[in-house]
């Protein structure tokens, strides 16, 4: 079943399966920060009103704003 990112809980494991069409703004970012297709993840924090969210990504910490998070099709681990 395919999520989106802004769907999971804190302290959930997952990976990125892909992205949503239109992701083109967005989309360098997301793969310069390791986000490539296959990569897993675990969300470390959600800010109180969801924006931004903190994920450990490779061993590293990256934070994604809500217009970034929002393009990553992902599925939980």
């Amino acid at each position: 079943m395919d999520l989106s990112l802004r769907e999971m809980d804190v302290g959930s494991r997952g990976r990125v399966k892909g992205y949503k069409e239109g992701a083109k703004p967005y989309l360098d970012k997301i793969l310069a920060m390791g986000l490539t297709i296959g990569a897993e993840f675990t969300v470390s924090r959600v800010a109180p009103l969801g924006d931004p969210v903190e994920l450990n990504v490779r061993g590293y910490d990256i934070t994604l704003r809500k217009n970034e998070a929002e393009i990553l099709i992902v599925e939980r681990r």
